[in-house]
């Protein structure tokens, strides 16, 4: 649990900051970087608590695809989320899509779809969210 419960905090801090960057419309492509990356932390984390092998990938899809969380997913957002993370590691296209930068809506919508699933795997594995925050 302690692992599984450590993929979480990770998660939950890009969900901190998502919090904190969603309504700039000068850096949606933050907001999308980090949602791929919560939902990927979560995703990671429903694995280890499970004791399942965390595939080496940070393709959501292929996560998804092993897992079962009780919840609809849009594919398309999927594909997109996996797509810019792929783009993302060269130089001047950190959180990108494949057409450019995403619009306000375009970062909502991936921040809604990254809150959604973080919820998720935090009430599959009954904890509460205010656990992961640090207590300095």
């Amino acid at each position: 649990m302690n692992i599984a419960k450590d993929w979480l905090k990770a998660a939950y801090d890009d969900i901190l900051l998502l919090n904190d960057i969603i309504h700039n419309k000068y850096i949606t492509n933050m907001v999308a970087f980090h949602s791929q990356q919560a939902i990927e932390k979560s995703l990671k984390a429903y694995l280890e608590y499970h004791s399942r092998n965390i595939p080496k990938t940070h393709k959501i899809q292929a996560l998804i695809d092993i897992v079962d969380i009780g919840i609809h997913v849009n594919d398309t957002l999927i594909q997109l989320l996996d797509d810019l993370y792929i783009e993302s590691r060269y130089p001047g296209y950190l959180g990108l899509l494949p057409n450019g930068k995403p619009s306000l809506e375009d970062a909502k919508e991936f921040y809604d779809f990254a809150l959604m699933i973080f919820n998720r795997i935090c009430e599959l594995l009954n904890i509460d969210k205010n656990e992961l925050i640090d207590k300095y």
